[in-house]
């Protein structure tokens, strides 16, 4: 594996393996890797035939008062990682290198980006979809890979791909959970032992919510509801929102009807948790 930190010699390495006929398959990242990552490295990896990985953690993405410098960070472990699941190519960038002192572009959607987690965390989209349209533009890979817990995000990300004229195909890999079915996050390891037992409540109210809708439930305020009663009978949990929207655009819906997405952010203490399950009512 290769690892460097030079935008130029990216552009150079993926080049020549374009002109060698192969395939280039990206996954960005922010480091502090997991089982998750590892699904769409493994899945980039069958589907290309240079797969590039980047660690970035991006400072546009987190609010004044988020978590940037507590981030997890393990270079050393995420290498080790990245090695052993034959990686060919670790981008590292400094952040004073992705943006410049006079750095003053940022790219915005401006409809997928305002409803649940953009609510919730201004600016935080903004961060996601101009980092990423860096690396697009950096990479040039013919397919990029995201995972479907951070569902929303994946959406905007194909929207940019789509509006923006981005010859990559945007792929959308399964949520991969721990053995208790919490979704993996980094963030879960701020959890403290209690925490981390009531935040199994997140993927019982989504259960309960498939079944409701499996079971002919077509209102999505009843579904809510049922969602809410579970989650609330945990002392450290707030939520931040449930929501049952349409899985196309995440427009609200009155009638559960064709693909649904269920989803939820609430936080543990400080830590916020997001989760969603797709639906299908037929």
């Amino acid at each position: 594996m290769i690892t460097t930190k030079s935008i130029a010699k990216i552009k150079k390495l993926v080049g020549e393996s374009r002109k060698n006929g192969k395939t280039v398959g990206f996954v960005p990242t922010m480091g502090a890797l997991h089982k998750g990552h590892l699904s769409l490295i493994d899945k980039a990896k069958k589907e290309s035939d240079y797969l590039v990985v980047s660690i970035f953690i991006n400072p546009l993405q987190f609010g004044p008062s988020e978590d940037f410098k507590k981030y997890p960070r393990n270079i050393k472990k995420d290498k080790q990682l990245l090695k052993k699941h034959e990686v060919n190519l670790l981008f590292y960038p400094q952040a004073d290198k992705i943006y410049t002192p006079d750095f003053s572009t940022f790219v915005q959607e401006k409809k997928i980006s305002k409803k649940l987690c953009g609510k919730s965390r201004p600016g935080h989209f903004q961060g996601v979809t101009t980092i990423v349209t860096k690396l697009f533009n950096i990479v040039q890979p013919d397919l990029s890979y995201f995972g479907q817990k951070d569902y929303q995000q994946a959406l905007i990300i194909k929207k940019i791909a789509k509006d923006l004229n981005f010859a990559t195909k945007i792929k959308i890999a399964p949520t991969i959970r721990e053995k208790d079915k919490l979704a993996l996050s980094s963030r879960n390891a701020y959890l403290s032992r209690k925490e981390r037992k009531e935040s199994r409540a997140i993927y019982r109210a989504l259960t309960q919510a498939k079944k409701m809708i499996k079971g002919k439930e077509k209102n999505p305020k009843i579904i809510i509801k049922e969602m809410k009663k579970i989650i609330t009978k945990e002392p450290a949990a707030k939520i931040d929102y449930i929501e049952i929207r349409n899985a196309k655009n995440l427009e609200k819906i009155k009638t559960i009807e064709g693909k649904t997405f269920i989803g939820a952010a609430v936080y543990f203490g400080k830590t916020r948790l997001i989760d969603n399950i797709i639906v299908s009512k037929n």
